[in-house]
């Protein structure tokens, strides 16, 4: 893919999908892993949310769920990729950044945001005007009406609890994952250094630190497989270079 075209597309991309209303469509790991997709197939968890795709050989394909008693369908959308074809026009003299041709990627994509406390999501599929279970997931049950539903399973730990502010002036930072994993936190208490503080697992899967630090207003997210995360737990969350943190409050003594 050429450079300046994925670029131009990861800017594009938030304004395009930005009516979905589910995940955070602006992160770059979500966009990144749109723009790499080569094909359509099962749910894939991402964070807080699922993303659902299919052929675009369908046409039209629509998405309703149990917990919503199918009342509400989310229309999948087209997902457009850079074309990487040699462009045929001549070379210009001009500085400005040439337009970006896109090209169908053969994948329809929807993606949702799941409720909390929701262990598994059942749905069903509407293609080309039929009400149908998902083809590309073999997950299924039958419902008490005899009806097959889809089913994606969420991860059972896979989201940071909330962080405490003791009265000392210090603040614990927890994060629940699998054992054994590597987790840090970064925040603009250590000038946004990934690596700088490392959790320590107090039990399998479970993960700590605390720091002392002067009272004030802080910012930070967690590290966790190369990604950023936020603190789902916590709802105080500000904006930085565009791109969302959460905020706590560090009392003094």
């Amino acid at each position: 893919m050429k450079a300046k075209s994925k670029v131009i597309f990861i800017m594009l991309l938030p304004l395009i999908i930005g009516t979905i209303g589910a995940l955070d469509t602006t992160s770059y790991q979500f966009i990144n892993h749109l723009v790499n997709l080569k094909n359509s197939g099962v749910p894939e968890v991402m964070d807080d949310g699922i993303l659902f795709t299919a052929p675009a050989a369908y046409q039209r394909v629509g998405i309703a769920f149990a917990h919503e008693g199918f009342s509400k369908v989310y229309w999948f959308q087209k997902l457009l990729i850079p074309d990487d074809a040699p462009n045929p026009q001549p070379e210009s003299d001009s500085k400005q950044m040439p337009p970006v041709v896109y090209k169908d990627s053969g994948i329809l994509f929807y993606p949702y945001t799941v409720p909390e406390g929701l262990e598994s999501v059942e749905y069903r599929l509407i293609i080309n005007g039929l009400w149908t279970t998902d083809p590309l997931n073999p997950n299924q049950r039958i419902d008490e009406s005899g009806l097959a539903r889809s089913i994606a399973p969420m991860p059972k730990v896979s989201r940071p609890l909330a962080q405490q502010t003791a009265p000392s002036g210090a603040v614990t930072f927890r994060f629940d994952a699998f054992p054994r994993e590597t987790i840090y936190v970064a925040g603009s208490f250590n000038n946004w250094d990934p690596f700088m503080y490392e959790m320590k697992e107090k039990e399998p899967g479970h993960y700590e630190l605390t720091l002392r630090l002067p009272p004030g207003t802080y910012q930070y997210v967690f590290f966790y497989r190369g990604e950023r995360h936020l603190d789902q737990s916590n709802p105080a969350r500000v904006y930085r270079d565009g791109r969302p943190v959460s905020q706590t409050i560090v009392q003094g003594k």
